[in-house]
């Protein structure tokens, strides 16, 4: 079993998202570990990127005060090797295809394997071109995260039948952001893959409150947070740990909650 499906071994995965180097690298790593400490199970991790695609305009934000701190790649490398020593679960990098392109794949997935990152997700990859990164990733150990959307349509069953490590299932459509409703297809969506693989499933985009969270992870095999943390750390910036850490804490409880 891989470490990413041993993140949903017999549970339901609470996947927090946050982007590296905001406010700075140090704070991040202090994050890191509170997510862990307070019921993450997995955790996506943000590349700053000048053109992140798939992202409203909070985590838009958090990677523009990123890149102002010049955050390179090699130091989010470098961080991530720091820290994956000091945690136990996995850790994946949720970024775009041109970070890795820039950096080199086979340099990008060697560097992931060196410092400790099990997964990638590519939200501007399409499944038809995913082989180009998928292969290389493969022979460095790192899982190929699929992404599935309401649109995804007839391509829903190839998608799933192919997936690796879990299916981001995109609750909405658009970009990142909260939402104070949830598309109310998911759970047909979710039945559907699940016809297709045992690959785990878990449920991104608007989730941002612990009542919303909590009817993800029932429907499917996890909840994914991603704007509505970063939003804490904007907030907070260096004391954002302690009060992400209660964040992730109210949402995590509230999986147990009948």
């Amino acid at each position: 079993m891989s470490k990413i499906a041993e993140a949903f071994n017999n549970k339901k995965a609470f996947i927090p998202f946050i982007t590296c180097g905001d406010p700075d690298l140090e704070t991040t790593k202090k994050i890191i570990k509170e997510l862990e400490k307070n019921g993450a199970d997995l955790i996506e991790l943000g590349i700053p990127f000048s053109d992140p695609t798939a992202e409203g305009p909070v985590i838009m934000e958090a990677n523009i005060r990123a890149l102002k701190n010049n955050i390179t790649t090699d130091d989010v490398f470098e961080m991530v090797s720091q820290v994956s020593k000091e945690v136990n679960i996995p850790l994946v990098f949720m970024t775009y295809a041109n970070v890795v392109y820039s950096y080199g794949s086979e340099r990008f997935f060697k560097r992931c394997q060196e410092t400790g990152i099990c997964g990638i997700i590519l939200p501007d990859v399409p499944y038809e071109e995913k082989a180009e990164f998928e292969d290389i990733a493969a022979d460095y150990g790192v899982e190929f995260i699929s992404m599935i959307a309401p649109t995804s349509e007839d391509r829903i069953d190839m998608i799933s039948a192919g997936a690796k490590g879990f299916i981001y299932i995109v609750s909405s459509l658009g970009v990142t952001g909260t939402r104070k409703e949830l598309n109310g297809n998911i759970k047909t969506l979710v039945e559907r893959v699940r016809k297709n693989t045992d690959v785990p499933c878990a449920v991104g985009f608007g989730i941002s409150t612990p009542a919303q969270a909590a009817e993800m992870a029932d429907i499917s095999d996890g909840a994914i947070v991603g704007s509505a943390i970063v939003r804490v750390i904007a907030e907070h910036g260096k004391d954002a740990p302690s009060q992400v850490g209660k964040f992730v804490k109210q949402m995590k409880e509230a999986y147990y909650v009948s």
